[in-house]
Order: C-alpha cells, then sequence, then structure tokens
C-alpha cells in the first residue's frame, strides 16, 4: 500500500464522520479491516481452557468486561484467580446512572444522578448487535434478560439548521422521498438509453419495474404526490373509519435537489449497516445488568477500590503495587504466577510496567477517543404524543442525536432521553464544559427540535468521558499505520504478562471487542503455561 492510498483512505474515513456520523465511519472503517465484525460463531460456547497445572495462580487487572470474561474462563479450567478493580463495583464501561447514584469526573465536579425509580441512561454501551456472538451467548449463560434497541423509527426526525428553515422533517418523508427522486432519474437514464450497452431489452423492462415499485413512481416514471408514495412518507388525511373523511395523499414532497443538498441521505442509511439492522438489544433495566451478572459468577474474586500503580514481573511471577482508595495511606501488593491485564491503555501507558520495548511502544501509540453521552428527565413522555417510539433522531447541532427509550411504551409518567451522543470537534468542546453547561447545551440544541425541553425538563446528568477516571476517555483509536506496526506487539503474551480489552481486538468500543480479546489472550496465555509448566 503507496502514501497516497493510505492518505485517501483517511481522508474518506474523515469525511464519513463528518458527514454521516460515528455509526457510518466504524462501517467505513470495518471494510478496510480497520474495526470488523464479531469471529465468534453462533451457538458456540467458549471454554476450551483444561488442565491448568495445578496451583497456577493469574492475577486480573480490571474487572470490566474483559476482565471478568478472563476470570470466570480462567477459573473454570483450574487456575487460582483473582481480580483487581479500581472502583467499588464491576463493570468498567458498562455502566449504568440512576436515581441516588453519585459520580465524580476528573477535575472535582460530582454529579448526583436526581432521576426518577426505574429511569436510567447508559453512559457507556447502550444496544448490543445481533451478530454480536460472543457477548449475546455470556447473556443467555448467565441469565441477562434482553429487550428490542430500536435503532430505526420512521416516525423520529431528521433535522438540520442548513435545511428547511431548520424545521425537523420526519425520518420515512426523508426515506421516501430520497428514493423516489433517486429512482425517478435512474428512471429517466433508462429510459433516454443510456444503459443500453449494459442492460438487454429484457433487463431494462425489469429495472423499470423495480425502480416503479422501489421509489413509488407513476406510471409516467414520476415521483410526486400520490396514494403509493404517501404509503411510505404519510398522509395528509389519514385513512379512517366510517363517514370519516377519505385518505387524502400529502402534498408536501421534498424537492430532489434541495433533499440532496441537505446531507439528509447520509444520516437514514445508518440502520442498513450490518449491526444496526434487527434485531439490536438491550438489556432490561439498563446496560449495567451484563455487568453484575458477569459480577455474580466472579465477584468473590474482585478486590474493589484497588487503585493499581505498579506493574512488575520478574523470571518467577508479576507482582502488582495498588493503595485501597479507602486508606490510601501506604501501598500494598498482590502476586501471581501471570498476570492478564485489561486496563484501558489511556491509563496504563501512565503507570510502571516491565514489559518488553515493542509492548510499551504499543501501549503508548493508541490515543482514546472521547465521548459524552446527556440523559434528559422530562415530567412527561411528550415525544410519544408525536408518535416517536423508541429510536433516534439526528441533528447537525453538536449534539449530534436523540435517542428515545425503548421501554414503557405509552406509560404515563415521565421519562429519560438520551439527549445528545456527542463525538469528535463537539465532544471537546462539550468535555470542557461543567456538567451544568454541558446539560443546558443539550437542551439549547433539543429545543430546536422539540420545543416543548424547556417546559417539560426536571433534571440531567452529562458523562464526558475524556474525565472518567478509570478510562480517561471513551476506547482506543486505530489507525492501518498504527495497526500494522503496533497492534500484534500489544497482543503478544510478554514474558508472564498478557493484555486484553477493547483495544486489544478488531472490534473497538463494543463490548463483544472486550469479550473475544479476552478469550483469546486467555487461550494463548494458557498455552504458554501449559508449555512452560508454570
Amino acid at each position: 500500500m503507496n502514501n497516497s492510498s493510505e492518505l485517501t483512505r483517511r481522508q474518506l474515513l474523515a469525511m464519513i464522520g463528518k458527514t454521516a456520523g460515528i455509526a457510518a465511519m466504524y462501517q467505513a472503517m470495518a471494510s478496510f479491516g480497520i474495526a470488523a465484525e464479531s469471529s465468534f460463531k453462533e451457538g458456540e460456547e467458549f471454554g476450551q481452557l483444561k488442565n491448568a497445572p495445578k496451583g497456577a495462580s493469574i492475577l486480573v487487572l480490571g474487572a470490566g468486561i474483559a476482565g471478568m470474561t478472563a476470570a470466570y474462563e480462567l477459573r473454570k479450567a483450574g487456575y487460582l484467580v483473582k481480580i483487581l478493580e479500581y472502583r467499588s463495583k464491576a463493570g468498567g464501561r458498562c455502566w449504568t446512572l440512576r436515581g441516588g447514584d453519585t459520580y465524580t469526573e476528573l477535575g472535582g465536579a460530582t454529579q448526583k444522578c436526581e432521576f426518577d425509580k426505574g429511569l436510567y441512561i447508559n453512559p457507556g454501551p447502550w444496544r448490543i448487535p445481533y451478530n454480536h456472538f460472543a457477548i449475546l451467548s455470556y447473556c443467555k449463560l448467565f441469565g441477562v434478560e434482553l429487550e428490542p434497541f430500536v435503532q430505526v423509527n420512521y416516525n423520529a426526525f431528521v433535522h438540520s439548521t442548513d435545511a428547511y428553515g431548520g424545521k425537523p422533517q420526519r425520518y420515512r418523508k426523508i426515506q421516501a422521498d430520497f428514493q423516489g427522486h433517486i429512482a425517478e432519474l435512474l428512471n429517466k437514464t433508462v429510459n433516454q438509453g443510456a444503459l443500453d450497452k449494459t442492460l438487454s431489452k429484457d433487463d431494462k423492462e425489469a429495472l423499470i419495474n423495480a425502480l416503479k415499485n422501489w421509489g413509488a413512481l407513476d406510471n409516467n416514471g414520476k415521483y410526486g404526490k400520490s396514494i403509493e408514495s404517501s404509503e411510505r412518507r404519510g398522509f395528509a388525511i389519514w385513512p379512517g373509519g366510517g363517514l370519516m373523511p377519505l385518505a387524502t395523499a400529502s402534498e408536501d414532497i421534498l424537492e430532489g435537489k434541495e433533499l440532496i443538498k441537505s446531507g439528509f441521505w447520509s444520516r437514514i442509511i445508518s440502520g442498513q449497516f450490518h449491526e444496526f439492522q434487527s434485531t439490536i438489544f438491550q438489556p432490561v433495566g439498563g446496560m449495567d445488568k451484563v455487568a453484575q451478572a458477569f459480577e455474580q459468577q466472579v465477584g468473590s474474586l474482585i478486590r474493589y477500590n484497588a487503585h493499581i500503580t505498579s506493574i512488575k514481573q520478574d523470571e518467577k511471577g508479576v507482582t502488582v503495587g495498588y493503595v485501597d482508595s479507602n486508606k490510601p495511606s501506604s501501598t500494598l501488593t498482590e502476586r501471581a504466577d501471570y498476570c492478564v491485564c485489561t486496563i484501558p491503555l489511556s491509563i496504563l501507558s501512565q503507570m510502571p510496567i516491565n514489559v518488553g520495548t515493542q509492548m510499551k511502544q504499543a501501549i503508548d501509540a493508541v490515543p482514546y477517543e472521547t465521548a459524552v453521552k446527556v440523559g434528559l428527565q422530562f415530567k412527561r413522555r411528550f415525544w410519544e404524543d408525536e408518535d416517536i417510539y423508541g429510536g433516534i433522531t439526528y441533528t447537525n447541532t453538536p449534539i449530534e442525536l436523540i435517542g428515545y427509550p425503548n421501554t414503557d411504551y405509552g406509560k404515563k409518567g415521565k421519562g429519560v432521553l438520551l439527549g445528545g451522543y456527542i463525538w469528535g470537534r463537539n465532544s471537546y468542546e462539550f468535555t470542557s464544559m461543567s456538567p451544568k453547561d454541558r446539560v443546558e447545551a443539550a437542551l439549547k440544541y433539543g429545543s430546536m427540535i422539540h420545543p416543548q425541553y424547556r417546559e417539560e425538563f426536571e433534571n440531567g446528568v452529562a458523562v464526558g468521558w475524556h474525565r472518567v477516571p478509570w478510562t480517561n476517555g471513551c476506547h482506543g483509536i486505530w489507525t492501518d499505520e498504527t495497526r500494522e506496526k503496533h497492534y500484534k506487539n500489544l497482543c503478544q503474551v510478554d514474558g508472564r504478562i498478557v493484555l486484553a480489552g477493547e483495544h486489544a481486538s478488531y472490534i473497538p468500543a463494543w463490548m463483544e471487542g472486550a469479550v473475544l480479546s479476552a478469550q483469546d489472550a486467555i487461550k494463548r496465555l494458557h498455552e504458554t503455561i501449559v508449555a512452560k509448566k508454570v
């Protein structure tokens, strides 16, 4: 691969990220091998580790999803396992904020979540794709109850301050009109003979019929006001019963050139990527139900409030220094034969660890993405008055999207929206704000879509991931160049230490990446231990 092709790739990813958002950029990364889908086979249960050498001990650093996966499988194989965890509870980035929770970020700002009972926000992962078979396998094994996560709701909005006077447009109208105009243009191209060298007469007739059906074109190959187009984009007067007025086709067809110029097409494709195709899942009651299920399996192995300060290996084992955050007066130590380290590289790169030069360079080479999530509680579920039940509204404002709750449809009383999921340049600006100002900004931009925001708002929380003490960021960022130079070195067993986590996977930012990384790391570590006979 030459430098010019690499530059083009980077430029393309940047363009996709700016126009279509992180979801589309992730899919582009997947196609380039920067990210990839799960390699876990559906229906497969990981558990091939057997016959650990008697008395062999392994220390796991971090009780996130990767750490608890490693601990669960290693103990099952017969190893003596202990976990050191920074926080007072397990889960890492698999985290849920509920009413009564208190969170202090780097810099000292403390937020107390004031959500009503049963309401929550997931600052970290918030969905599990159908093809993330490894994490779904553990959910099934541990009895985690799942429910649908609505990625695409055609009744939600697409919004831009630069299009249609800043007025939000229904997703279904954008989808129908964009398809209709594209179908009309292609139909015209076919009829004008532009594809005669490519298509036979029969092929042309088949394509024209397909375009008519796909784009709701009339018999003249035109897209516009009709019952057929209204079946996709909605009616001016909806079909009724009895002596109600007859159904009337919608007239506000969005003009083709303006629709293309709006950039809305970049938003309506998100649900077509394989990971966002139905069915997507979420745990009933909050994403930390996954962490709690793992914790029930390995909780007896965890030493909580262990702030790790150093990792040192020698020919006979690994010694880890740590401070009990409840009694920080002295440094404690824990020793084992081997170590599985799942500490995020953003943290690990700041502490003493005696690994080889290549692994240390790899640890230091991976920066971390930032992101901000804002949870907003409202007095009532007013969005359901607008026929929005779950799903996502997209906007070109800094909040980027609004996520509607996928539970308690039609229930009277309060509700919590994901009032913003912010990436890139905007996330740095939001992270620099106080939590109170982040919430205020989310209200400001959200009001452009839902004018009821101010009147109905009660309280909110806002998590900026670069200020989260146990990660200093959202997920590891790899490029073609850094993967080529450092990825294999990061994943190697270095003496008596192996690393695991989403940063050591081709599925960054997903729990699936953390699980698969842990499974692969302990398999290779086990092979090393058996070969060395401890």
